[in-house]
């Protein structure tokens, strides 16, 4: 009994670290298993700015038309930001501005910093 307990225990924590892990494990899953399961391959990543405008990722505040009309000689933006933008646009359903915001403030606070720029430690100096 306490066999199938700790095997099912096992089982259980390595489909939820497979989850959570999702993200650096299928670049390493073989093609001919990914064409198995579509749900897999719902992520392309965008490598041009223009690629990146037609996914949504402009606005008049973060003009990514004007690079392309400039002749910007970077590939892109950021594939891990862009990424990370995108899904915060799909899960809590904001515009382009409104998901960078999020996302920075996360990066803010991850950083013992507030959304107004102030640190949160509260031996910071800021003042003399």
């Amino acid at each position: 009994m306490l066999f199938f307990f700790s095997l099912v225990a096992f089982l259980s924590l390595l489909v939820m670290l497979t989850y959570r892990y999702r993200a650096f494990i299928i670049p390493h899953v073989p093609e001919r298993v990914k064409s198995l399961f579509p749900a897999l391959n719902n992520y392309t990543p965008l490598a041009t700015f223009s690629q990146q405008m037609g996914a949504g990722l402009n606005s008049n505040n973060f003009d990514i038309e004007a690079n392309i009309r400039d002749g910007d000689s970077r590939s892109g933006l950021d594939e891990r930001g862009t990424q990370e933008v995108m899904e915060i646009m799909r899960r809590e359903r904001v515009n382009f501005d409104q998901a960078r915001l999020i996302r920075q403030n996360r990066i803010l606070a991850a950083n013992g910093i507030d959304p107004s720029g102030m640190p949160m430690d509260s031996k910071a100096i800021t003042r003399l």
